[in-house]
């Protein structure tokens, strides 16, 4: 999952937006450093992240990315269910529109930003600015995001390319979205999770 779907869940599950945005960029145990509930969130973003990547939807879709892709295929994947959760809102959360998810998730969030990790602040700047998880509707704006995940980190170069992957099998992509993810909003929704 990546930033939309994980912010989409903890919101059914009751939990922290800031710790769940916040939760890849901190190391170790969380309670150490944060607040019970920061620390909870990221702890269920965590909880998401192992859970998602033990799907047999997840692997599934892993195993349509080509031999020179599939290393980054879950970074990819994170990107992928964004792009349905985005393109799909309206039909699973038709009591609000994702424009008013965001702004409402923005204004949770940014209060606190001097208090966090420099990477994340940066993450913000551009996040809320540029409308990143509205955009991810369109098919097109993961190419950028996956393009220039790969021109930051060097190791995941494949990224570029595996949009291609992507495009090929969409179809099959979103079939697995479906598969799996009301389930996910069922369990956050019951916080079972």
């Amino acid at each position: 999952m990546n930033y939309l779907a994980h912010l989409h869940l903890a919101s059914l599950a009751d939990s922290s937006l800031p710790g769940n945005l916040l939760a890849d960029y901190v190391r170790g145990n969380p309670a150490e450093q944060w607040s019970p509930a920061i620390a909870e969130g990221i702890a269920l973003h965590r909880r998401i992240d192992a859970l998602t990547d033990s799907l047999p939807e997840v692997s599934a879709a892993r195993r349509l990315f080509r031999p020179q892709t599939r290393r980054v295929s879950g970074i990819t994947l994170d990107v992928v269910w964004d792009h349905f959760l985005a393109l799909h809102w309206d039909r699973l959360m038709p009591q609000q529109t994702l424009s008013a998810f965001v702004t409402e998730a923005e204004r949770v969030i940014t209060p606190d930003l001097t208090a966090t990790p420099a990477g994340f602040q940066r993450l913000n700047q551009y996040l809320w600015r540029e409308r990143w998880m509205e955009r991810y509707a369109e098919a097109s704006f993961l190419q950028r995001v996956l393009a220039g995940m790969a021109s930051r980190r060097p190791k995941l170069a494949a990224l570029a390319e595996s949009y291609q992957d992507f495009v090929t099998h969409y179809q099959q992509l979103e079939t697995l979205f479906w598969q799996f993810y009301p389930q996910m909003m069922n369990k956050a929704s019951r916080q079972i999770l």
